[in-house]
């Protein structure tokens, strides 16, 4: 027996942007940007096709922070009671934010009592979200969490509440063109990380594999011909759609392993988000090439039956692409590196791998015997999105 579910209705293609004056329904909306010309220029075409926002927080930062979200929730405090509808328009990093000015418009003590004591729950709200996404990636348009980062206190949070899945999600590939090339490489192995992660996961189903197939296949076809080809409408279509199906699922397994060890990555040494979960994908995956069911299956979908070869062939896929999966390349020593796979396991997120810990130590060259961590230090992380 398995269950799938995403409530999310979606609107995708070239020009979709022009839907949104029927999906705001005339309702009083706050908009949810970054502060980059490209997004001022995009929040004009906004109002000129749904009017003035009742307000807009515009200077959102890559991997939102306890400390820049409660400021910014405060401005909501005036308008939270006639506000209808968020439209977040931007990356991963707009649309978590837009999901915590959701849960508690002006309050984000609420927000964070929540996140850090799990209590509360009751005094959460759900504004309603229109998301919009600009890059090709996170999948956090079609999914009911937000990760929510303290800085300060070295940590990570995840925001997740059945009721913060986003209304609809607009995905017009026209909105992903002006994109860098390194930008799109990142936010395209984030979207290739989630469709893996996906399949070696406890919470893998029929549905969720599916989708994930479908994505992973296309993005190792599509992502690097669209990293030498960045105003490639037809590429950047084909790429928005499979980072979508990633989304479609995760949004029902959450995501695993590889993520797990990214967060430290991102927090300590300041990895790009998408570079953090993506480049121990071969690991992870040579370490679960002799498992069975669901999870082999849609790995055999994508590489082929021999998975004894597919770690090299994913190697070799991000080797092109300029990604090295030399953890040392990224400033990371080799009692850490240890270390730090070792702790994924304890995470929430590495509780849903469905492979085994002296397996992935095998894969990874490394004992499995424990270590005391040390404190470390965090540093402002590179662009999520």
């Amino acid at each position: 027996m398995w269950r799938y579910r995403n409530p999310v209705e979606i609107t995708f293609g070239a020009g979709a942007l022009d839907a949104l004056p029927t999906l705001i329904r005339g309702r009083r909306y706050g908009l949810v940007t970054y502060p980059d010309p490209p997004f001022a220029s995009l929040a004009a075409r906004l109002r000129d096709l749904c009017g003035d926002p009742l307000l807009t927080i515009n200077d959102v930062a890559p991997n939102p922070d306890m400390r820049l979200l409660s400021a910014q929730s405060s401005r909501f405090a005036h308008a939270a009671d006639r506000l209808g509808v968020i439209v977040a328009l931007g990356g991963g990093s707009v649309i978590d934010s837009a999901k915590v000015f959701a849960s508690a418009p002006g309050r984000f003590t609420a927000v964070e009592r929540y996140l850090t004591m799990g209590s509360g729950a009751d005094e959460l709200t759900a504004t309603p979200i229109v998301a919009i996404p600009t890059t090709a990636g996170t999948g956090s348009e079609v999914t009911s969490w937000a990760t929510v980062w303290d800085t300060a206190s070295g940590k990570k949070y995840s925001l997740a509440r059945p009721d913060l899945y986003p209304e609809h999600a607009v995905v017009d590939p026209q909105l992903m063109l002006g994109k860098p090339r390194q930008l799109t490489i990142s936010t395209g192995l984030d979207a290739l990380s989630h469709a893996l992660e996906s399949l070696w996961n406890v919470n893998v189903n029929p549905l969720s594999a599916h989708h994930a197939v479908a994505a992973a296949r296309e993005i190792l076809v599509i992502l690097p011909a669209l990293a030498k080809d960045l105003q490639n409408l037809k590429l950047r279509t084909r790429m928005a759609q499979a980072a979508l199906s990633a989304g479609l699922a995760f949004s029902n397994t959450r995501t695993a392993i590889a993520h797990s060890i990214s967060y430290p990555l991102t927090l300590y040494y300041g990895v790009a988000h998408g570079i953090a979960c993506s480049f121990t994908l071969p690991m992870v995956l040579r370490s679960v090439s002799d498992l069975e069911g669901l999870t082999r299956e849609g790995l055999a979908d994508i590489f082929g039956s021999d998975l004894a070869r597919a770690g090299d062939q994913l190697e070799d896929f991000l080797q092109d692409l300029g990604v090295s999966t030399d953890f040392r390349n990224y400033g990371v020593r080799s009692d850490a590196w240890s270390q730090l796979i070792l702790d994924a396991f304890d995470g929430e997120r590495g509780q849903n791998f469905v492979g085994t810990k002296q397996a992935l130590m095998r894969a990874a060259g490394l004992s499995a015997q424990r270590r005391p961590s040390k404190q470390r230090e965090p540093r402002h992380a590179s662009p999520r999105t």
